[in-house]
This record gives structure tokens, sequence and C-alpha cells, in this order.
């Protein structure tokens, strides 16, 4: 019997009745387009993965261009971390494309705008503007520069091309409908007179086009035919449409704007001046702190390409805004992880465990699988590693109790456990320190009872199993213990406080673990699976003196909120 079909998304179906209704597959295009002026978030990768995806799907090409019209906000480092996330993702763009490559062609347009009756320019301050639009149930009121004649008009906007006007003391606003009700419609402006540097052109340009203007008129250049966009763009879909018709000739096809509603992620934020504002106040490090919800963040502290496309895909794309627990992002990266971390050995908090009858000064190197575990149990595949046992090894104190309920499977007084990939040992005494707390304990071991001897010994089922580090031979290592960056779900919910009255102040644990030898020669991004503990990842302020591991999560989800 063949799978059953996966039904189509609200997204996919208005493609395929386009399809059904004139448009050919070749004419399918779509693009990405942010605006260069922070770092993406996971919001953006679900816009990501929709959009490289329907390339996918249909074999057609995904432009990636770049909204960069506000020269104030816009930078390089951005331009340059954006590619490197949808890189990073797993797509390729058809081509690399900037709205400031189209600042000519705006800008003869809106000549034409000018000359047809259908744009001025608007000599008011913005907060005269402002008072005259009404609200909307009350039409708004018309600029008394709204008649200037076209000859004027054509003049000023020339003046401030040139740089020859103060900034503010034009723009450019498009002559549509005071009434209309839908707010956006009421003569919007189009330009303003901006005299700084653009990332890109330099000081070419002294006037920048507005969003709602070189948006659309992009997508038309680009020829794309469906854009996609949040549901906070729906009420700006009639002015889409409305400056398209204005440039587009009898037989083109105008780019389809749909929109889709956003997946918030609790605990967190993701308005980019949010987020800049918890770099700025150096609650993170940076925009790749790995408590950001930044892409960059989240491939900092661990998270796979494969963890953050499943997710875009399982919260998949609907019509109401949600918000999705970060559990499930989590569960996303456990997922992966899973299948693809090798499994070592590493001890977050030590404890000494001195195997009495062991033989001073013996050491031995004894075999353990590296492969992940789902693919363990496969022995002509299994990869393995040496891991060398002395005499003294590590353990979590967590793992030992003088004396324990029958429910606790560790290492207590008179009781057994086998050390994974070792010996079975016994818990003989407990040794304290003048204020009581244990400092170390003594064990025997069974010396018959070596994993994978193939002795009677080593098939004696105890039924605890601990890991550990070998005390000689132990790794120092800095680990980050990365938790939820805000106690509440919505830290945005409560409007009488501040989002960083929120802030989880243990969000970031740093300590001082064990880990075996074999990390030595981790790089940066590994990721690993500390056996019982987690998975963790090498950041990149490691080196071959000082390795530095983040926790991406934990083995099992144990957060409480």
């Amino acid at each position: 019997m063949s799978a059953e079909k996966k039904s189509l998304n609200f997204i996919e179906q208005i493609i395929e009745e386009d399809l059904q209704n004139g448009y050919t597959k070749d004419q399918l295009k779509f693009r990405f387009p942010p605006e260069p002026n922070g770092y993406l978030h996971i919001g953006h990768a679900s816009s990501i993965c929709l959009n490289f995806g329907l390339g996918l799907k249909y074999n057609a090409p995904v432009n990636l261009r770049f909204d960069d019209t506000n020269p104030i906000k816009e930078e390089k480092e951005f331009v340059d971390s954006i590619k490197a996330d949808v890189e990073w993702l797993g797509f390729k763009w058809a081509k690399e494309c900037y709205a400031s490559d189209y600042f000519q062609q705006l800008y003869d347009w809106t000549v034409e705008l000018i000359k047809n009756g259908d744009a001025y320019v608007d000599s008011q301050t913005s907060e005269e503007i402002a008072s005259q639009k009404g609200t909307p149930s009350q039409p708004g009121e018309a600029s008394p520069f709204r008649e200037r004649s076209v000859a004027e008009n054509l003049t000023l906007f020339e003046a401030m091309k040139n740089g020859e006007t103060r900034e503010k003391e034009h723009v450019v606003r498009a002559k549509i409908d005071m009434a209309s009700p839908n707010m956006l419609m009421r003569d919007p402006v189009m330009y303003r007179c901006l005299h700084k540097a653009h990332h890109r052109t330099g000081k070419d340009w002294n006037i920048y086009p507005m969003y709602d203007w070189a948006h659309g008129e992009s997508d038309f250049i680009e020829q794309i035919s469906h854009s996609f966009c949040t549901l906070e763009f729906l009420p700006h879909r009639e002015l889409y449409n409305w400056f398209i018709d204005k440039v587009c000739k009898p037989g083109e096809f105008p780019p389809k704007q749909r929109e889709f509603a956003r997946r918030n992620l609790s605990h967190t934020v993701v308005s980019k001046r949010k987020l800049a504002h918890l770099v700025e106040k150096g609650i993170v490090q940076s925009w790749d702190d790995p408590r950001m919800p930044t892409i960059s963040g989240l491939r900092r502290r661990g998270y796979t390409p494969t963890s953050i496309r499943n997710f875009a895909d399982s919260i998949g794309i609907g019509k109401r805004e949600n918000r999705i627990d970060l559990s499930h992002l989590e569960f996303c990266a456990r997922e992966d992880l899973n299948k693809t971390a090798p499994r070592v050995m590493g001890v977050l908090d030590p404890l000494k465990v001195v195997i009495t009858n062991y033989p001073e000064g013996k050491e031995e190197w004894l075999t353990a699988e590296n492969l992940p575990a789902e693919q363990a149990g496969n022995p002509e595949d299994a990869g393995e590693r040496q891991v060398p046992f002395s005499r003294e090894i590590y353990i979590e104190k967590e793992d030992f109790r003088e004396e324990a309920n029958r429910k606790f499977f560790r290492l207590k007084l008179d009781k057994e456990v086998r050390l994974k990939n070792a010996y079975i040992i016994k818990a003989e005494k407990a040794i304290k320190d003048e204020a009581g707390n244990i400092i170390e304990v003594h064990c025997t071991y069974d010396e018959e009872s070596k994993s994978g001897s193939g002795t009677e010994a080593s098939k004696r089922k105890v039924k605890g199993t601990l890991h550990w580090v070998s005390v000689p031979h132990a790794v120092p290592a800095e680990v980050r213990l990365y938790d939820r960056l805000f106690s509440v779900e919505d830290p945005t919910e409560d409007k009488e406080k501040d989002f960083l009255d929120f802030v989880n102040p243990d969000s970031l644990e740093v300590i001082t673990a064990y880990v075996e030898p074999s990390l030595k020669e981790a790089k940066v991004e590994e990721a690993f699976q500390f056996q019982r503990i987690g998975y963790f990842c090498v950041d990149r302020d490691s080196s071959a003196e000082n390795l530095v591991f983040n926790r991406t999560v934990t083995l099992r989800d144990n957060w409480k909120g």
C-alpha cells in the first residue's frame, strides 16, 4: 500500500489553483526578502523554509532579495549573516538581489506617477501629515500641497534627488484616496530625504523609497509569481496591488501577495528591535549568543539545520497566529541529534571514586562505541574509540547516595552498579570533610566483570549503569549550561512592565566539567551526546588549551515553567 499523500497547506492550494487557472510552472518564482537591519531569527527560518521549500517542490527559482531601503539601520554585516544563515539551513538561491539595484527604476516610475497625477511632493512635517490621516471611521484631510502642479512636483522631486533640500523638508506621497477605509491608502509616503550613505550605493542617492513602494515593485521587476508575507501585511495588499497596477502593462502577470500567520515562540522575543536591545544592554553577549532565538544563536548553541527545518515543517503554515512552546523546538533538536551526535562521557559535577582493589599505577584502555544512540546495535557499522580507565575516576555527585530507596538504581553503600564500557563496582565507604560533605567514595570492583570480555561475571545483570571519567586522564572543559532567556512564556504580554523585567537570571551557568580525552580534538560546532546528560557542542571560543562546550538541550525535557 502506498504512503498516504500529504495534504496541501493553504499556500500550496493557492499555487495549485493558479496553475489550473492560467499560470504555468515556468512562471512560478518565489523570493525570500529580508531587510538587512539585524540577524535572522527562528521566525524568519519558517519563511525561509516556506519559500525555498516551494522552490524545491515546484522546481522553481527562489531569489534572495535584500529590502535595503533604509541606510540608517542597514549594514553589510547583516547582509553577510543572512546569506550565511540561508546557506547553513541548506538552501541555494537563484539570484542574489537588492532593492537598491532598482533605485533608478523606482525613481523613473515615480516621475511617471507624478506626470500622471498619481503622486505629489508634500512639504508638511510628519506630524502634520499624521494629524490629517483621520481615523478608521473618519476620512482624512487632503494636504494643502495635494494639488501642486506637475511641473512644481517634478522640480521639487529633482531637487530632493540632488540633495538640494533638507532632510524632512519634503516627502513624495501617492495620490490615492484620503477617504479610503484602509488607512494605508490615504496618500502613503513613497519617498523621504535621507542624506545618509548606503551600504551598497554609497552617497549616490539622497532620497530613499519607502518599503511599500519598493517591495511590490521589486517583486514585479524580478517577475515573482507569489509574494508570501506574514499576516500583518494583509492591510498592505491593497496598496501593493495599487502600486503594481500603475506599472504593469497589459499581458504581464503581476505578482500575487498572500499572507500567512506568524508563529511566535515561547520564552523569547522575535522582534529585531527587542533583540537589538538585549545586545545593546549587555544582557546577552552578541546576536549569536546561544540564548538568542537568532539562527546564528541557535547554530552556536548546537541546533542542526535539519532540526530547524523539521521544526518549521512540523508547525506548518496557518492563517491564525499562535505561540509554539519552546519545548517543541528542543524536541526537534533531540530527535535529530539522537541520530547524528556521537556518544561520549563527561562529568559535570564530579565526585571522586577510588577503586581500592584496583592496582595503583595501572591503567587500561577500554573499547567504547561512538555511534549515536539510534545506530548502536549495528555491530558491522559501529565506530569505536578507546577510553582510559584507572584506579581513580569521577562520577556525578547525584549518582551516589549513602542510603536510598529501592527506586534509586545508581551507586549507594553496599550496592553495585556497572560503569559504562568498564566494570561492576560496589560502594564500600563514603569519605567526608569536616562539614560532613561527601568528598570521595571508596569502592571495590569485580575484575572479571569487564564489559565485552565474555566472562560469566561480565554478563551479570545490575540495575544501574553510570558514566564516568578517569581522573588522571580527565580533560577539564568549560561548560556553558544555557536555559530559557525569559522566565515567562510571553515577556511582552504584561504592558505595565518592561519585557526585560522577565529575563531569566539563571539563563546561563558556567561550570568546569571533566571529559574523556578523545574530545581534545573536537572541532568548533561539532556535536556530542554526553551520555545520560544531554547534547553539547563545541563553542567558537574553544581552543586546544581551553575546551568550551555549550549545552544544546538536556537529554529529556525537564523544564518547569
